[in-house]
């Protein structure tokens, strides 16, 4: 998120497209409702009537996969009805930058694509520069090489009309949804959006999102109370194990992981670090190398010397043109690549896209670790469905670990605050909280290394010394996270002695004095103590709560916060100032008051309207300091651009020639089938949660009071479609794709209803994805047998939200 829960309540209109908040984070919902007892408007876009758009100002349907249409229909409405906030446009964006001629967009094709190597050239889409190296800007965004310009012969294409023919949202519906969130674009005014699966699992999702981005900053809602773009995350501490480097491709704080090509620190730290001409940009990722030294300190400790690149030489790297994901994962296993897996907190044969081949691939490995509180169907994977024990020679092992409430430590919710959790109960049993295990694991690791290893440095001189009493202790790592002084300094004129803790990153160097774990939670655990502990409620504001727990990064709650006021500091937005500038402090310094800045600069102009040279562009992670309407840093395109999912119901693309992403990720083992316009499969399915259920069912089929709320998998379709079917609610019936079939119960509903896609009726199904085979017994089995292996090219999460079935009666 780029806002918080709380600030949800400031907003004048809410769109929840891609996320069904009041089933699946009910507990935000409160702001929601708040921000409705203000006057704000909710609207609903969804395949479905869910909960939430029972609740709802206005509701409308779209097909699933055809966000953008619908976003790119709002882009043009903005556009052309002059909705877009100008001020705020001209100043924050880089509307007014002018675009080299290399790039263009000929027919679903943006420039510099290599059909053969199904990429980009993406050098083709960068700017005209002025002498010193700066992008040149036309402030009257008239120039027909311009972004704003090309904004709008971008989305010249995307007519009410054409845009309900691809989504199947009636025309009228379109331009109320249209004129209710754009009339957000004034000062005074706020518009948020909240999203969530439904919009990142597609072959598109990073587009999805890209599109609102869009818009958000053509109405000037990124960095105000009440605005931004909000993700919903699916658990409690997604946002913080993201934060803290799960992915393959980034390390903790969102640095970068090396490639194999980059062989030292110094050709690492020159890759990652952008540079600007223009003194007006805090080009804040231009710190890069004193995060990167501190992350492997923290690594490394004293073992990590200048010589060894302070441990570099040592740490893993990618080569060149492969990927690690999850999607990447489960392929290289099915092919035999690999033959050892950890399966940490998960259960990859229900929650991962085609399971069937991901339960495939784990017949293929020699061993794998389960670590779960349950059983569940990838641990029992052996002896389930279409598996033949005797025949698969995988052996597993099962560790038990304790649930979040039997251990200490912190959490971060989607909003990045980081809420420190204390223990109720001891774990049952031979159960360890997962620091335990990794530490054990740890020891007996460095233990084998040290007498048989190959290449043992990386795991001999690894730091490991997060226990108390044998016991893994989450404080001591809360501290590592934060970062120490490693000698005695002296630094912005404050001295520091050594294994002080590290007040804030501004204090971060790149020669090995300081040590963080993660740059952006320095300044999460102070000497003053664990920030994250606090639980003071602020007593009036606008819910920014600054002493209750503590947010990344430096307990900013609002990300782009300078952006929230206008160029002399005053707020767009009076009534909900997030910061403003006091030029009259009785102490004779000027500050700014609220949230903490993004940045302590002044504001960009002098009271009397003189450019203040000793300011700073709000979007400061971005070299050229504007945010980017114009985005050339995607894989797949600098503007989002429709197109189909890998599984259509529709043969044509009435914007272009394309119909499906040209750089979408497939796979090619016997097991990826992909069906598109294909009369065996005419249906649109789609996955979805439901309240009573979390994930894959592990934490919640094994109780019996939620088992009875919902007791076994079941398929809603609309009353026409059971009709031409022939199917009775509450039956049981087959849905059935192109990689497997599932029973199900028949939920004949008016929760769906059929579409009119390009002239003819369409109609869409939905599963929820909480159920597998091993408990209950007649529960039915995972949803994620029928969705396919494809993914975004950004990053490659996978396309679980629109892929295409048949449903006959059982």
């Amino acid at each position: 998120m780029t806002n918080h829960w709380i600030d949800i309540r400031n907003s004048d209109c809410i769109l929840v497209m891609g996320s069904n908040p009041a089933e699946n984070h009910p507990i935000s919902f409160k702001w929601i409702t708040a921000a409705m007892k203000n006057g704000a408007d909710l609207i609903s876009v969804d395949p479905r009537f869910t909960r939430t758009s029972a609740k709802a100002s206005f509701y409308t349907a779209l097909r699933s996969g055809t966000d953008i249409a619908f976003l790119g229909g709002m882009i043009k409405y903005i556009l052309e009805k002059n909705k877009y906030f100008e001020e705020y446009v001209t100043d924050y964006t880089n509307a007014s930058f002018i675009v080299a001629d290399t790039y263009g967009f000929k027919d679903g094709l943006f420039s510099g694509f290599d059909a053969k190597a199904r990429k980009y050239d993406r050098k083709m889409w960068g700017f005209v520069k002025d002498e010193k190296g700066n992008p040149k800007k036309d402030p009257t965004l008239q120039d027909p090489r311009c972004v704003l310009q090309l904004l709008k012969q971008h989305y010249r294409r995307y007519d009410p009309k054409t845009v309900s023919s691809i989504t199947g949202t009636p025309e009228d519906e379109l331009l109320q949804v249209y004129a209710l969130f754009s009339a957000t674009g004034q000062r005074g005014k706020a518009g948020t959006v909240m999203y969530a699966m439904g919009w990142t699992q597609h072959t598109v999702g990073t587009q999805n999102i890209r599109a609102m981005c869009i818009i958000q900053l053509l109405l000037g809602n990124m960095g105000i109370a009440g605005g931004g773009v909000n993700a919903l995350r699916g658990e409690s501490n997604v946002q913080g194990s993201t934060d803290h480097g799960i992915l393959f491709d980034i390390w903790p704080g969102y640095l970068k992981t090396p490639r194999a090509d980059l062989q030292t620190l110094a050709d690492y730290n020159q890759k990652n670090t952008p540079t600007t001409h223009d003194p007006l940009s805090a080009n804040w990722w231009g710190n890069y190398s004193k995060y990167s030294v501190s992350l492997l300190k923290s690594y490394f400790g004293r073992k990590g010397t200048r010589e060894n690149g302070f441990g570099y030489s040592w740490m893993p790297r990618l080569d060149e043109g492969k990927a690690y994901s999850w999607l990447d994962l489960f392929d290289a296993m099915y092919r035999g690549d690999f033959t050892g897996f950890f399966a940490w907190g998960q259960n990859p044969a229900a929650s991962g896209a085609d399971a069937r081949k991901n339960r495939d691939g784990l017949a293929k490995l020699d061993w794998m670790v389960n670590v779960n509180i349950f059983d569940n169907e990838t641990g029992s994977f052996w002896k389930g469905p279409g598996m033949t024990p005797e025949k698969i020679k995988t052996e597993v092992f099962f560790l038990p670990c304790a649930v979040s409430v039997e251990k200490e430590g912190s959490i971060t919710n989607s909003g990045r605050w980081m809420q420190w959790r204390y223990k109720a109960a001891n774990p049952p049993g031979q159960a360890w909280p997962d620091g335990q295990i990794l530490m054990k694991l740890g020891d007996k690791l460095k233990e084998l290394y040290q007498k048989h290893g190959i290449f043992p440095e990386p795991i001999l001189n690894l730091k490991w010394d997060y226990t108390t009493h044998g016991e893994f202790d989450s404080r001591k790592m809360a501290k590592e996270i934060n970062g120490y002084f490693l000698k005695d300094m002296t630094l912005k004129g404050k001295h520091f002695k050594r294994g002080e803790q590290v007040p804030g990153f501004a204090y971060l160097q790149d020669d090995g004095s300081t040590s963080s774990g993660n740059w952006l939670y320095c300044n999460s655990y102070t000497e003053k103590g664990n920030m994250a502990a606090r639980r003071t409620k602020e007593k009036r504001g606008i819910g920014l709560n600054p002493q209750w727990a503590w947010c990344w990064p430096m307990n900013r709650r609002i990300l782009y916060n300078r952006a929230s006021v206008d160029t002399y500091g005053k707020p767009w937005d009076p009534k909900h100032p997030v910061i403003s500038w006091n030029p009259k402090d009785k102490g004779g310094k000027d500050h700014w008051e609220g949230d903490v800045p993004d940045g302590g600069w002044p504001p960009m102009r002098h009271p009397d309207g003189t450019p203040n040279p000793g300011s700073r562009y709000p979007f400061i992670m971005n070299p050229e300091g504007h945010a980017r309407i114009f985005g050339p840093g995607r894989a797949d395109g600098p503007f989002p651009e429709h197109y189909e999912a890998i599984e259509c119901p529709v043969g044509e693309n009435p914007f272009s020639a394309q119909l499906t992403n040209p750089l979408a990720v497939t796979y090619h083992t016997p097991m990826d089938i992909y069906s598109s316009s294909d009369p065996k499969y005419p249906i649109v399915g789609t996955t979805f949660r439901v309240c009573e259920h979390w994930q894959t069912g592990v934490m919640s089929r094994w109780h019996p009071w939620l088992l009875e709320a919902e007791p076994q998998l079941f398929v809603e379709m609309s009353k026409e479609l059971a009709s031409m079917k022939g199917i009775k609610n509450g039956e049981k019936v087959m849905v059935e794709s192109a990689r497997g079939k599932l029973e199900a119960v028949a939920v004949v509903t008016l929760r769906l209803s059929p579409f009119k896609i390009c002239g003819r009726i369409v109609h869409q199904v939905g599963l929820p994805w909480h159920y597998g085979w091993v408990h209950p017994k007649d529960g039915g089995d995972s949803a994620n047998i029928l969705t396919p292996s494809a993914g975004d090219p950004n990053t490659r999460i996978p396309e679980t939200k629109a892929f295409m079935v048949n449903v006959k009666k059982a």
